[in-house]
């Protein structure tokens, strides 16, 4: 609806005359179906909707006779990507060029058959629909689909072009990439081996699986994100705030939904200590566990929400909360990344791995224009700022299409899929009559698709039972074909007459097919779990490497955009088995090998902070004072120098560097370790 009001405000510019556009909204009179169509009938110039509402209008125009049948059409989509190259837009051609044939054609035999092979033909072949798409980053899917072939070097390229260069050179958008902080970091873990239920230095994981756990438990570790948080908000309040007559907004971007969380805790409990009037919001979907509450004897763990976590939203949208004065800084996963306009945007912190299309889309929600913001700064915790670079460059001043895609790709698959005999023609064929009825009944979809998953369970517990590795992965690549399918038919389809109905039907049984096979695994009785719970973090060391650098936006020749072929699409990981010591050897060496030295040690601390949070003076002190006024007790620094002269180990270099410390520099080091977290817990 936000769309809906920019869009009416930008015609409203343009023209007087009243209904000349028609935004399809839900909070309008009737469904969004109803308001297509009377707008389509209505021969209203212009309508706004996104084109997910299409498919539900398809069926009611077919059974009001196609009242819009045989009408002109031009589909102007903003930002096109992805939904405009699949399923969606597949759904809008079929909508606009419903036939105007003898209705009683529909009672036939094969009438569907007929409709999918004229429709395929219809595509390219009818002037009745053009398609306008407009992208500051189009992926090569986007290109092939609307670009045109340049004359000279037979490459495909934008119809017409306004390049980011010339964007930024005019003043419509700034330059992200000026002020680039690059940090690095470096950690090192280890096992403590010391409990029978955790797998020992010796006991077999999966590598990829126990990787990724160890990763995110780095991730997701207190020290990592405290450290990050403190980085973020020194930044913030020296160099963005003052910003914009203190207008100045700012965004986190982290990696997963339970980051967020944990980078929102911790920036509350950072701004409270402090005592600071600096607010955050953040961003996800969906329900996350709640990280901070410990899971005893399998209790499920609580849950919470974006809502829950932003208790100050009382049902008000975020983005309009945060485009109010008084808001500082948003923390999102996987929201607000694309097609958010704010423009007092100025900084953004990345603790995400980002590349390609989407590191451009992320950074550039800061390019947006305001009065008086000539500058924007990124501070980024993962990234390599050449590979960003990179990744700008290819949209700087033009993108090309420098390998195609493989139109075979979709035989091929077809091949792979029918060649190990899981579901016959028929079958499909039956699927298909449930899918496209009228009457569409669930249970009938999915009986339909029974045989072939029976024959796939069949074969599946035969070769694990035998221990058959090539069944398997002669199965496990008839699965990959069975997602990979769909996918690469909703984009070839547009741009290709296969002339065979069956490859429509197919690419929807495939679909559901792959839901029904994806839980199928090799593994023992928990697949997706690998136990670290004795992996610990023992050394960390967070390093600015460079500062507000220049990554210089330049002309030069760039690499290409790369089109759906067979050595791009996705396969099966091959399930690698080492010792957990491997493991996590091959974990610290992608964490930076950091040395095993006392200067960057993380056990020392937490041993002193819990020592410190054992004394009941100071957890009467923390129950009853605010923390501001906690931090500043004579008795945290009687208590904390007690701990360090009583600790046992006198060579530990950290131990010495605190009692060299002036007093409150040491508490404030010590809290920023988790010392009220300790205090907390000791409650």
């Amino acid at each position: 609806q936000v769309l809906d009001r920019q869009l009416q405000d930008a015609v409203d510019q343009l023209t007087t005359t009243t209904g000349t556009f028609q935004p399809i909204t839900s909070g309008s009179e009737g469904s969004k179906t109803d308001q297509v169509l009377d707008a389509l009938a209505a021969d209203t110039p212009i309508i706004g909707l996104t084109l997910q509402t299409f498919p539900y209008a398809l069926q009611k125009v077919r059974d009001e006779g196609g009242r819009i049948a045989g009408r002109r059409f031009a589909v102007i989509a903003d930002e096109a990507h992805s939904s405009q190259t699949g399923q969606a837009s597949a759904a809008l051609k079929e909508l606009l060029y419903t036939s105007t044939d003898d209705p009683d054609e529909a009672d036939e035999i094969g009438a569907d058959q007929d409709a999918l092979a004229r429709m395929a033909a219809q595509v390219d072949a009818d002037d009745r629909i053009s398609f306008f798409a407009f992208t500051a980053t189009p992926k090569e899917k986007t290109m092939e689909l609307f670009g045109q072939r340049n004359s000279t070097t037979g490459e495909l390229e934008p119809f017409d072009l306004y390049s980011m260069k010339q964007a930024i050179e005019e003043g419509f958008i700034l330059d992200v990439l000026q002020n680039y902080t690059s940090f690095e970091v470096a950690a090192r873990i280890a096992s403590k081996a010391d409990t029978t239920d955790s797998p020992g230095p010796d006991d077999e994981v999966d590598v990829r699986r126990g990787t990724r756990a160890i990763l995110a438990k780095v991730e997701l570790h207190p020290t990592n994100v405290r450290s990050k948080v403190h980085e973020i908000i020194e930044h913030y309040q020296r160099v963005v705030r003052p910003e914009l007559g203190g207008k100045a907004k700012a965004m986190v971007v982290t990696a997963s939904r339970a980051a967020a969380v944990q980078y929102h805790r911790a920036f509350q409990d950072e701004v409270k200590r402090r005592g600071l009037d600096l607010q955050s919001m953040v961003a996800f979907s969906g329900e996350v566990p709640d990280p901070d509450v410990e899971v005893i004897h399998g209790a499920a763990r609580p849950t919470v929400t974006e809502a829950s976590e932003n208790p100050g939203l009382h049902g008000r949208d975020l983005a309009t909360v945060f485009n109010q004065a008084g808001q500082h800084v948003l923390i999102v996963a996987n929201k607000y990344q694309t097609g958010f306009d704010q423009p007092l945007l100025v900084a953004m912190y990345v603790d995400k791995q980002l590349s390609g299309i989407a590191a451009v889309q992320t950074l550039s929600r800061l390019n947006r224009r305001a009065p008086g913001k000539d500058k924007t700064y990124v501070l980024d915790f993962v990234n390599d700022p050449e590979q960003i670079r990179d990744a700008f460059l290819q949209y700087y001043e033009d993108a090309h299409v420098q390998t195609e895609s493989d139109p075979e790709l979709i035989a091929d698959l077809r091949t792979t899929l029918e060649n190990q005999n899981i579901f016959t023609h028929s079958e499909v064929d039956q699927f298909w009559t449930e899918w496209r009825s009228s009457a569409q009944r669930h249970n009938a979809v999915y009986q339909s698709l029974e045989p072939a998953k029976e024959r796939f369970a069949h074969r599946w517990q035969q070769a694990v039972y035998a221990q058959d590795t090539a069944q398997l992965d002669q199965l496990m690549a008839f699965r990959s074909a069975l997602s990979q399918y769909p996918k690469a038919y909703a984009f070839f389809s547009q741009i290709l007459d296969y002339g065979d109905p069956f490859y429509e039907k197919l690419s929807a049984y495939a679909g559901l097919l792959a839901r029904l096979l994806k839980d199928f695994s090799t593994d023992e009785p928990d697949p997706g779990a690998v136990d670290i719970s004795d992996v610990v973090l023992t050394h960390y060391k967070l390093e600015k490497i460079r500062d507000e650098a220049n990554l210089s936006l330049a002309s030069e020749e760039t690499p290409g955009l790369q089109g759906l072929t067979e050595a791009g699409m996705n396969r099966a990981a091959e399930k690698k088995r080492a010792a957990m010591a491997e493991v996590i050897e091959k974990v610290n060496k992608y964490l930076g090998d950091l040395e095993a030295s006392d200067e960057y040690k993380v056990g020392s601390l937490k041993l002193l902070t819990d020592q410190i949070a054992a004394n009941p003076t100071l957890q009467q002190q923390y129950r009853s004072n605010t923390a501001i006024d906690f931090v500043h007790s004579p008795a945290l620094v009687e208590v904390s120098e007690d701990a360090l002269w009583s600790h046992e180990t006198q060579t530990d270099e950290i131990i010495k560097r605190l009692r060299e410390m002036p007093n409150q520099d040491r508490i404030q080091l010590l809290i920023d370790v988790g010392l009220l977290d300790a205090l907390e817990q000791a409650q």
